[in-house]
């Protein structure tokens, strides 16, 4: 499949969240060759996380065609179509199980697609684990500097062929960069589904960024939230700070927004957050951005990420007028701003120049090697089978007798049975589980 200028290429997309479905259409666009024009086609994966139309219209990257498939079907259409890049934008496990899926389904072919895989932000925790299921692929994309020292050091340790680990920086990074303060100065804090978990440290937090407004009335204090109330993202979110917010009465210049995070960065003028991702987005833009030590800096939090970065702070010192100034050292190491929009460079999208040659080789090549992912039933015979087991395949990597296959569109009935189903479990996730978890804390 030789790379050429003058063809499209066809590159497919598998994610199974509305977050990983951007990464990985944005790392489509930017690590295919740019003299290439692409075919995208965007596969979602069946499960707890599937986007809903209105977080795929939030997200905003458009695809040639786009449809939900089971993990089966998605092998299947694989097997049958020619794609030149595939990238699996994907959970470790479901990564590991696709590894191993289509290696049997490509078993008859002398040509493949290139295989691309990574991470949708910071990897600040399962390290090794996160790693060694994304092993097999032809390129494991690392988001900086650091990151990529860090993989090469995984792999390196247990025996495993390191050369795929190919450094990048976030795909869904730029927009204009900060300027100076507007009018009014806006605050905006960007919520995270899952961290911190408990209901007394999200209402300690919203309690604080209510305080905030209640001190500034001068400004725009924004609670930007990643989800409504029933949709799920890449993190499950059991106490959504809408919910919490319902019986609280908020301040005038209090709002709570949805929406493209670019948009609502391109009116901030400080960005606070635990751990999110936003924090590299903004940092980026040179907007000034705090992670919160309130509750510790602690791995389970995410934030410890951050240490060396000047970033760290507490909302005491944000409500005395606390500006942090990011230190240019750590930023650049985590393949943030380093040129970009702030500096007028252009390193930021030359950021992606490793790739687009490997993957130009790739497709140069006459024919390329089975794929080989570290986990075999040799290696891991007691959590591969499981993992793949989870995706309704067997340890060979066929699918297993009865798994859920859709040839076509689900009928009406099925559609109205799947609805409930979902409905009925994020009423367990959201509801029910708190209520078993505080009850086992009595």
């Amino acid at each position: 499949m030789p790379a050429s200028s003058s063809r499209s290429l066809r590159v497919a997309v598998v994610a199974d969240s509305d977050t990983r479905w951007k990464w990985g259409a944005l790392t489509a666009k930017r690590t295919v060759s740019t003299e290439s024009d692409i075919r995208l086609d965007g596969y979602l994966l069946r499960g707890r996380a599937t986007p809903t139309a209105r977080q795929l219209e939030e997200v905003g990257v458009r695809a040639d065609s786009l449809r939900e498939v089971t993990a089966v079907e998605f092998l299947r259409t694989m097997r049958e179509e020619s794609y030149d890049v595939l990238v699996l934008a994907l959970v470790g496990g479901g990564v590991q199980a696709m590894l191993h899926g289509l290696r049997r389904a490509w078993e008859a072919r002398t040509e493949r697609p290139v295989v691309v895989t990574g991470y949708v932000g910071v990897v600040y925790e399962k390290l090794a684990d996160g790693l060694l299921l994304r092993h097999g692929a032809d390129l494991v994309l690392a988001n900086s500097r650091q990151d990529a020292d860090r993989f090469r050091a995984v792999y390196e340790g247990v025996g495993a062929d390191a050369s795929s680990v190919t450094e990048v920086a976030l795909p869904f990074l730029g927009g204009a960069a900060y300027t100076g303060e507007h009018d009014p100065y806006t605050v905006v804090f960007a919520a995270q589904p899952s961290v911190p978990e408990s209901r007394k440290d999200r209402t300690y937090l919203l309690n604080r960024l209510i305080q905030h407004a209640r001190r500034h009335p001068e400004r725009e204090v924004l609670l930007k939230l990643r989800s409504k109330p029933g949709e799920h993202t890449t993190h499950l979110e059991e106490l959504p700070y809408q919910k919490l917010a319902q019986k609280t009465d908020l301040p005038p210049n209090f709002r709570l927004v949805y929406g493209h995070m670019g948009e609502v960065l391109d009116r901030t003028d400080l960005l606070v957050t635990v751990s999110s991702t936003a924090a590299l987005e903004s940092l980026h833009r040179r907007i000034p951005t705090v992670v919160l030590t309130d509750l510790g800096v602690r791995e389970v939090l995410g934030n410890h990420h951050f240490v060396g970065s000047g970033c760290l702070a507490s909302w005491d010192q944000l409500d005395a007028g606390h500006r942090p100034v990011a230190d240019e050292e750590w930023v650049a190491r985590q393949g943030v701003a380093a040129g970009g929009p702030a500096s007028g460079g252009g390193s930021y999208e030359s950021a992606f120049d490793a790739a687009r040659e490997r993957i130009g080789k790739l497709l140069a090549a006459a024919e390329l090697p089975p794929l080989a992912p570290y986990y075999t039933t040799e290696t891991a015979p007691g959590y591969l089978p499981g993992i793949l087991a989870r995706h309704h395949l067997g340890p060979d990597g066929v699918p297993l007798p009865g798994a859920p296959a859709a040839d076509k569109a689900p009928g009406p009935v099925r559609q109205i049975v799947r609805r409930a189903a979902r409905g009925a479990y994020r009423h367990g996730v959201q509801r029910v589980a708190p209520v078993i978890r505080r009850m086992g804390e009595l």
